[in-house]
């Protein structure tokens, strides 16, 4: 048994590239393919950072960051990470994490971690409006 203190930080999730609240209620639950993000992009503090564009991986069912130069599914925008995921913060890397995902929503674009180009919006006409 260990009885020694621990510190443990948190971080605030920064939602100000939703446009709204519309559809932050229906989430969907996904599991992420941590080995598609890069650090330095997506995680620099140990969290992936809410708003990151994600596709889905063909191969497994998983979802990574949108890249519509891939050639594994990604590079079909499906939706945006709703709330930041802890991958390494507390020093334990982790391979796989489930999250949610938002798949019908206003986005304030300027706002979103991560920019999507403009087959990414055709991708998710209709679904996502972009302000």
């Amino acid at each position: 048994m260990d009885l020694n203190l621990k510190v443990e930080s948190f971080t605030q999730d920064r939602r100000d590239w939703l446009g709204s609240a519309h559809g932050t209620d229906a989430p969907v639950s996904v599991t992420l393919d941590v080995s598609k993000f890069t650090k330095a992009t997506h995680y620099p503090d140990g969290y992936l950072k809410s708003g990151i564009p994600l596709g889905k991986i063909t191969t497994g069912g998983k979802y990574g960051p949108y890249d519509d130069t891939a050639t594994d599914g990604r590079q079909t925008l499906v939706g945006f990470l709703f709330t930041a995921q802890d991958v390494d913060a507390r020093k334990v890397a982790s391979t796989s994490v489930v999250g949610s995902m938002l798949i019908h929503c206003f986005i304030r674009e300027a706002k979103l971690p991560v920019s999507v180009d403009a087959n990414g919006k055709a991708d998710v006409a209709g679904r996502v409006i972009f302000v």
